[in-house]
């Protein structure tokens, strides 16, 4: 689950993490109020919404007046951003976060993540913080710097100053930023988050570090430990489609293809969109009914699928272990009772009581559903059915 960049820095100041004064609005008449509060004779204008590269896209803004503050903020208000992330139809700005302006000294790049091939957190950061952080780990890898952090024993003072010498953070200003970075790794741990990126954070002239910016994805299997973090979830920003499948216990994501998928447990999943591809089509989703499909949760699968206007066919590759091929059977034949499903839909069955199951759909006669022998055969009749 992300979280708005003005979330972040909440529970940055919660954790005392240095922030720079900041307040979120939703309607530009309280933008010049608001920037007298937070003080200062310069602000940044920041449009929340879940995408990186907005500062490219016009969407972070510097103010050095009211007026303009007020200005900036009535124009991004209800504009639709687009960034290299969002694709064409870009993503609503409905809030905006007004913070006030730093003098900096020096920009850095840091954040934290899990590297799933050595299984622990790694700190990762660069001394060429800013908006061109991706073309810097594309043309200078050298540049990154990446610690990987034990969790049995946590960070350490010596990953910290690892990090300062690698980065030549002045002598004088090493003890401040290993105490950033610990606090920022136990923001990582306890807030069971997948990841936390501050880029720039920054050296202010006047001695301080400054998270100027925040990024924040957290574990979604973990958050039944956090009812807080789980309230600022902004269903707005989410895919809604998404967001429906995941209410009846079905794992959806929309891709560019054409031939919809329907399977249970993830790896068949992958596995059957890579034979998709192999067989020369492309999938539409990714579907994962789960283990415990049930006539209402295959019945939900159509009708997700079915709203993409791109499928022009379904394939339903179903290995029986957990859940019997013929319930899967009788599921698929109650959903063509509840959903009008116009495309071809190929069945795959394999496991517990296939054979039974397959024998329940042929004698179903219905025209635009095909039982396919194996797997490669149902990827390739799917293919061609979407290809006809």
């Amino acid at each position: 689950m992300n979280i708005h960049e003005y979330q972040v820095k909440k529970i940055f100041k919660e954790y005392n993490l240095p922030i720079p004064k900041g307040t979120i609005i939703t309607n530009y008449h309280d933008a010049i109020n608001s920037a007298i509060e937070i003080g200062g004779k310069m602000w940044v204008v920041k449009a929340q919404i879940h995408s990186g590269g907005r500062g490219l896209a016009g969407g972070v803004k510097l103010a050095h007046s009211l007026s303009e503050v007020e200005q900036i903020c009535k124009e991004m208000l209800g504009s639709r951003l687009i960034t290299n992330q969002t694709g064409p139809e870009g993503k609503l700005v409905e809030k905006v976060y007004i913070e006030r302006g730093v003098k900096i000294l020096y920009e850095l790049y840091i954040a934290i993540a899990l590297d799933r091939s050595i299984e622990m957190p790694v700190i990762i950061a660069s001394g060429e913080g800013g908006v061109e952080i991706e073309n810097t780990a594309e043309s200078n890898p050298e540049k990154i710097i990446k610690i990987a952090i034990d969790p049995t024993i946590g960070f350490q003072d010596f990953h910290g100053r690892e990090l300062a010498f690698k980065l030549n953070i002045p002598k004088d200003d090493v003890p401040r930023f290993v105490n950033f970075a610990r606090i920022l790794y136990k923001i990582y741990m306890q807030d069971d988050a997948e990841l936390i990126e501050i880029n720039p954070l920054v050296k202010t002239k006047n001695g301080n570090y400054l998270a100027l910016d925040g990024k924040m994805g957290l574990d979604d299997s973990a958050l039944y430990r956090h009812k807080d973090l789980e309230e600022l979830r902004d269903r707005h920003e989410e895919n809604l489609v998404e967001s429906e499948a995941k209410e009846y216990g079905l794992s959806y994501v929309k891709l560019e293809g054409n031939v919809g998928c329907m399977v249970n447990g993830a790896g068949l999943a992958m596995a059957t969109m890579d034979i998709i591809s192999y067989s020369k089509g492309q999938a539409a989703n990714f579907l994962d009914v789960g283990g415990g499909a049930s006539a209402k949760t295959v019945s939900k699968g159509f009708e997700i699928i079915l709203r993409d206007k791109n499928v022009k066919s379904i394939f339903v590759n179903i290995f029986g272990g957990i859940v019997r091929c013929d319930r899967i059977a009788n599921g698929i034949l109650e959903a063509t009772k509840n959903v009008d499903i116009k495309v071809p839909v190929i069945v795959r069955l394999d496991g517990t009581n296939a054979q039974l199951g397959s024998k329940l759909l042929k004698e179903a006669n219905i025209s635009n559903l095909i039982v396919a022998a194996n797997l490669e055969d149902g990827a390739q009749k799917a293919v061609l059915a979407a290809k006809e």
